[in-house]
């Protein structure tokens, strides 16, 4: 089922949320709306499913117009990140609830053999007879998604569904869903602020700011070229030195970068710390280190250029340098943006 969003605002009370959002989700693609608190992620999630009402534009599922279509009708199914099972009832009894309820009428023989085979789907065989509070969070979260998939949805909408559990059980249900979106080609729409997330799920990823798309591509393309220092910064560690951009480079402290396609003026140079290599002597940006912390596998050294900017990059555990060594910024990849 092919989603379509066509210039989709929403506003509650003064606050626009969402500023014309246009967006095309293909049939049985996973994509993720990416983006902090306050991005407009999960109310374009809630006006998906029926949950709120835009205030101009339209939803499309395939060739029909969705925007007024009430929730019941749409035939999404929804993931909370709390779960929201009915702790007096079994796992067996949440996952059959929709089907009780559902227009589509079934048999109790049907239900029944429609609850253990999500119940294998998601790895739970066996556990239908226990209640909510009787298995472990990531368990809960598989059980809230078999229910969801218990009603056939053409849509799989799923709101922060990992961000109750801890960051071991996330990793492993987060390649659990992917394996299961693979298997089923449900079209799938799901919310989260963490970039790992998104980017190790999502076959393309929404980046949202303030209501607005910033950003969207795949995986690769939002990481190897973002467009904009928002961008940048929001999809991991990034390090900023003013510039000052003349014929087509920029300048840091009179080190020359390549900035062909920025008018010139005031400009922003930003790396991520692995883009980083320590000279004692050479070209480069001169800074001065501060401090050296250890990592498992790594050392992250955070040093000061002389122009007082804030540095911190990512070296081998061997890297021999101490607090208050000088020595000078080798900066590889940096991309720049003119300063807004």
């Amino acid at each position: 089922m092919k989603i379509r969003l066509n210039d989709v605002v929403k506003t509650f009370d003064t606050f626009r949320a969402v500023h014309g959002v246009s967006l095309e989700i293909e049939s049985g693609e996973l994509v993720a709306l990416l983006g902090p608190s306050g991005s407009g992620k999960t109310t374009i999630l809630r006006m998906v499913a029926g949950l709120e009402y835009a205030d101009h534009g339209h939803i499309y599922f395939g060739d029909e117009d969705a925007t007024d279509i009430p929730v019941r009708d749409r035939g999404v199914g929804f993931v909370f990140q709390h779960y929201a099972l009915f702790p007096h009832m079994t796992v067996a009894e949440n996952i059959a609830f929709g089907m009780k309820v559902s227009k589509v009428k079934r048999t109790p023989e049907a239900i029944r053999d429609r609850v253990e085979e999500l119940l294998a789907l998601v790895q739970l065989s066996g556990l239908g007879e226990r209640f909510p509070g009787q298995i472990s969070g990531g368990q809960r979260q598989r059980v809230a998604l078999a229910r969801a998939l218990a009603v056939d949805p053409r849509v799989l909408l799923l709101d922060e569904p990992f961000g109750a559990l801890d960051a071991n059980v996330r990793r492993d249900l987060r390649r659990w869903l992917r394996k299961i979106h693979d298997e089923l080609g449900i079209t799938t729409l799901f919310v989260t602020h963490d970039q790992e997330e998104a980017l190790d799920l999502a076959d393309r990823v929404v980046i949202l700011d303030k209501g607005n798309i910033v950003q969207e591509g795949t995986p690769e393309e939002v990481c190897r070229a973002p467009q904009n220092a928002f961008v940048m910064k929001f999809l991991g560690d990034a390090n900023a030195l003013p510039a000052t951009v003349r014929d087509g480079k920029a300048y840091v402290q009179d080190i020359a970068f390549d900035a062909p396609d920025l008018k010139d003026g005031p400009a922003d140079l930003l790396f991520r710390p692995a883009d980083v290599s320590w000279r004692e002597s050479g070209d480069g940006v001169p800074a001065q280190i501060l401090r050296v912390l250890d990592r498992p596998d790594s050392r992250r050294v955070l040093a000061r250029t002389t122009g007082g900017q804030s540095i911190e990059f990512d070296t081998a555990p061997e890297f021999p340098h101490k607090k208050g060594e000088q020595g000078f910024l080798d900066i590889r990849r940096p991309r720049v943006y003119a300063t807004t």
